[in-house]
């Protein structure tokens, strides 16, 4: 899975593996942490509250009021994820995706010892993952129909 621009540094560590061993983050882990920190940064958007003096580009109708159901929204979500992990993992799961605080960091405020940070940030995230329905291994339909606006059996007339 491609690195994201601004995943965070202990995510981006965990998610690769060294030499030929696996990474310990999974690419449904680090795709949970991604959705907790996109709906972590749309949670805190707020409207303009100051003058703008740019010259208008269209109608501003209903702008604000689109960042703040955006922001509602994603606070529901985040609520709803909250509610569904343990106390320990959500708050270190918004610890280390919303604000991208380090391992050591958090392990040092919360007194826990070294290296369980990293542990307890795997459940929390399998937790994440599962709770937005994500799994390790793609699912779903194996094969489809193929689809064509032509009928069946026919060609273009540049190909006939």
């Amino acid at each position: 899975m491609p690195m994201r621009d601004q995943e965070n540094a202990a995510l981006a560590l965990l998610g690769r593996g060294r030499g030929s061993e696996p990474a310990y983050l999974d690419s449904h882990h680090l795709e949970a942490a991604h959705r907790v920190q996109t709906l972590f940064e749309r949670s805190r958007l707020r409207p303009r509250t100051t003058m703008h003096y740019g010259p208008r580009v269209g109608s501003d109708a209903g702008h604000a009021n689109d960042i703040g159901d955006m922001a509602v929204d994603a606070r529901r979500q985040l609520a709803g994820l909250y509610r569904a992990l343990p106390p320990d993992c959500a708050d270190l799961v918004i610890d280390i995706c919303g604000f991208e605080k380090g391992l050591q960091e958090v392990e040092t405020e919360r007194g826990w010892p070294r290296r369980s940070a990293k542990l307890v940030l795997r459940i929390a995230l399998e937790a994440a993952a599962q709770h937005f329905g994500l799994t390790p291994i793609a699912t779903g339909v194996a094969t489809t129909r193929n689809r064509s606006w032509l009928a069946e059996g026919a060609r273009p007339n540049e190909f006939g």
